[in-house]
């Protein structure tokens, strides 16, 4: 007689049971964790898109007022939180023509502290989905090793060493085995994805504040040219997205 899933779930002790209980848990918090992690890293970069393109714009106009302004309006790029935090510390050196090397260490120092806490905020969520992807296969095996116990003690209770005997406690040690794999694979295939979208969105607030803080030493030597329009080209919101780093 075959038996579905869902009879030999029926025929599981109650120790196996809730081992499904908590996988079952695990699976469905990893996955909420993923999909809010997701939509995120997606409002971020869809707002970075529009947002570097005009803040470029009005560094290269002087219009420090509306670059502040611009950067305030799009809170959840990862960009903006970490040039806007920073030039609105410095705005009012730079509008009064007193900037110094130690200003512009000082505006550096402004964009590391922003950038870790930028970072520290993405990051948020992904030690669940590692725990997850970690755990879940030993959570699994504990259910597998009560399953193979039920079955010597069948035996023995039995008197009779027959398949017959130990079947119903394999089939659950092995049911236990699969659902806790089922649960880790997907947690850590999203904690490596998300880890390496991290490390893009890392890579294009390094690569931006510096032409921010290139900005600055314009400002300080009176020559030169903010925008070697590499930032608007970067981030234009018409290239395409082969050439855009952020679809990357």
């Amino acid at each position: 007689m075959q038996l579905s899933l869902l009879d030999i779930f029926n025929q599981m002790g109650n120790f196996a049971k809730g081992i499904c209980f908590v996988l079952f848990v695990m699976s469905i918090w990893s996955l909420s964790v993923a999909i809010k992690k997701w939509w995120d890293l997606r409002s971020a970069q869809v707002e970075t898109r529009k947002f570097a393109p005009e803040f470029s714009q009005f560094l290269e106009e002087d219009n420090l007022a509306e670059a502040v302004t611009l950067a305030d309006k799009y809170k959840k790029s990862h960009v903006a939180r970490v040039l806007g935090g920073a030039l609105t510390e410095i705005r009012p050196l730079i509008q009064d023509g007193s900037v110094t090397v130690g200003d512009i260490n000082s505006a550096e120092r402004a964009v590391e502290r922003e950038m870790l806490m930028t970072i520290t905020d993405l990051k948020r969520g992904l030690g669940i989905l590692a725990t997850v992807g970690a755990t879940a296969p030993f959570v699994g095996l504990l259910g597998t090793t009560m399953g193979i116990v039920n079955s010597f003690a069948a035996m023995a209770a039995s008197g009779s060493g027959g398949l017959a005997s130990i079947s119903s406690g394999v089939s659950e040690a092995l049911i236990t085995t699969a659902f806790g794999l089922i649960v880790a694979i997907p947690a850590v295939w999203l904690f490596n994805y998300f880890q390496i979208k991290i490390d893009n969105l890392t890579a294009e607030m390094t690569y931006t504040s510096k032409e921010m803080i290139d900005y600055m030493i314009k400002n300080v030597t009176g020559t030169g040219e903010f925008g070697r329009s590499r930032f608007t080209r970067e981030f234009n919101t018409t290239a395409t997205a082969g050439n855009s780093p952020i679809s990357q």
